[in-house]
């Protein structure tokens, strides 16, 4: 019998609600429980795939193709269980679900309203495939009183008195502010928020309070009071050094112990070793090196989240601290002289994806640089492609290489991908096709060469990774770009697609179509950032 933890925010966003539910996840795990990790969306968009990231931060792709919110990408680096596809609903995709079934007239002519017609269909999102699973935890995006959300917050209080009070828990993460010139915690913003959820029916059973000072006694006692709730279950969130002390910190304070009280059951205590090894290594690295990220939307790191967690991932594979500098690649563009004093310092660059052509010629200068100074260098997604147009204007002689992405060229190195193949069969797109779902995504599989370097740092000539990308490098152009020294050592099964390419003469210069930082984990860095950061510290070493 699954039991269900609903997570919802008030005051403000950004409380960490996402990191929230992937460390209790985390803990109730380590206690010997089986969990999954949901995420509702009130937004109208079906899926934050055409979303700038500016708006929503990245996209997180799933095995089976979803393009979800970010917060899965916590949810399976905490856990190590893969995300699907139906633990990501948007207002959006119901709406879209529901206007279909009146469409065809699968309602028969009843009134379609959000009750019941939107409540069940997110009650039923919620208990879907649920059958083996000891808890599962959905998270409500966005903050208590949007009036986007009130069909979620319906749905959960339907859903308590359906299952009940043993069967569902109300957990809510709120802000305990720090005013400076009074010198003290404030509880009120907390006590509006639980009044604001209980005027919907829902009374909080455990609550979450962010603060960036200790949460005395007295005001946990006043919390417990005012909002009606056990003092043991008043969880302070502080802030933590580093997300992957975020559970631990939880433990201390009492969350997991919360939750398992609530339901009425009692666990061994969690297996927590390999957390405090792992946050051991974090605080005491044995060096450090420096990665130069070269995008187009550096000024909000969220777009890179995954990213960022993967280079952190590979430092701690080498048992080092990885300094990320964020490089707008457009200032390379507009001063020529910044590639040299921008770039000289670093240890390692990589050109992440991106959409558009904005940036992309100063990317291109980034893989120059790389290329000729023998710095490590890493190209995912676009990055590969700009790796490919570069080899082909500098070492292939195609002066005029180019994305049929950013126009009409004669040389079109990169184009649309049209067809490939995928379990469900022969899949085509065209340029006319919606954006939204049209790309490539998911995971799929993918041959390397023997004898080739990154079939040595895979230790495997199969390999499968989670893709997201409409423009794929032509491979009628192979031939030329080997002859330039860059080698195609990574192609779909068919031979068709190309999926990695690399420079046998150079010390570590790997692109890869696909996005291997969306597969990485703490416990499980994944081969290709572990053997760049290791790279990157080979190369600090010659400096």
């Amino acid at each position: 019998m699954a039991r269900y933890i609903f997570i919802t925010g008030g005051v403000v966003s950004s409380l960490g609600k996402g990191l929230m539910a992937a460390s209790l996840a985390a803990l109730l795990q380590a206690r010997g429980f089986k969990v999954r990790i949901r995420k509702f969306d009130p937004y109208l968009n079906v899926d934050p795939g055409t979303m700038s990231p500016y708006q929503h931060g990245e996209v997180y792709v799933t095995d089976d193709g979803a393009e979800t919110d970010l917060d899965l990408g916590h949810y399976e680096r905490f856990t190590g269980v893969s995300a699907r596809k139906s633990d990501n609903i948007t207002s959006g995709r119901i709406y879209q679900t529901i206007i279909a079934k009146e469409r065809r007239g699968d309602y028969l002519g009843a009134t379609v309203q959000v009750i019941p017609h939107v409540t069940d269909a997110i009650k039923d999102f919620a208990q879907a495939d649920t059958e083996d699973l000891d808890f599962v935890l959905c998270e409500i995006g966005g903050t208590v009183g949007d009036i986007e959300g009130l069909p979620f917050i319906e749905a959960i209080r339907q859903l308590r008195n359906e299952l009940g009070r043993e069967q569902t828990c109300f957990a809510h993460v709120t802000l305990v502010p720090y005013i400076a010139a009074a010198g003290e915690l404030k509880t009120k913003p907390t006590q509006h928020s639980v009044r604001e959820l209980t005027s919907y029916g829902i009374q909080p059973d455990v609550l979450l309070c962010r603060c960036e000072q200790e949460l005395p006694e007295n005001e946990r006692s006043k919390i417990a009071l005012f909002c009606n709730v056990r003092k043991e279950a008043v969880i302070p969130a502080l802030d933590a050094p580093n997300i992957y002390a975020v559970p631990l910190q939880y433990h201390a304070e009492g969350l997991d112990n919360a939750v398992l009280h609530h339901f009425g059951l009692t666990a061994p205590e969690p297996k927590l070793d390999q957390w405090q090894a792992l946050t051991k290594t974090y605080a005491a690295p044995e060096g450090e090196v420096t990665i130069g990220v070269v995008g187009k939307y550096v000024v909000l790191q969220d777009a890179y989240k995954s990213l960022n967690e993967a280079l952190v991932h590979g430092g701690i594979a080498n048992k080092v601290k990885v300094n990320i500098k964020w490089i707008d690649a457009e200032i390379f563009e507009k001063d020529e002289e910044e590639i040299v004093s921008t770039l000289e310092p670093l240890h390692g660059i990589l050109v992440p994806g991106g959409f558009g052509e904005r940036g992309t010629e100063g990317k291109i200068s980034a893989v120059r640089f790389a290329r000729e100074r023998k710095v490590p260098f890493f190209g995912i997604c676009l990055g590969m492609q700009m790796a490919c147009i570069e080899g082909a204007r500098n070492t292939a002689g195609i002066a005029d290489a180019s994305s049929t992405e950013f126009g009409e060229t004669k040389e079109p190195v990169v184009g649309i991908i049209t067809e490939w193949m995928s379990e469900e069969g022969l899949q085509q797109r065209t340029a006319e096709t919606d954006l939204g779902g049209t790309m490539r995504l998911g995971a799929y599989e993918a041959k390397l060469a023997g004898n080739s370097h990154v079939a040595a740092i895979y230790g495997s000539e199969t390999i499968s990774e989670r893709h997201r990308h409409r423009y794929e490098v032509n491979s009628h152009y192979r031939e030329a770009l080997e002859q330039g020294g860059l080698v195609f050592s990574g192609m779909s099964p068919d031979g068709l697609l190309p999926e990695i390419v690399e420079r046998p003469d150079h010390p570590w210069f790997v692109g890869v179509q696909f996005h291997p930082e969306l597969k990485s984990r703490p416990f499980e860095p994944h081969p290709l950032f572990a053997g760049f950061i290791g790279a990157a510290l080979r190369q600090a070493r010659l400096v």
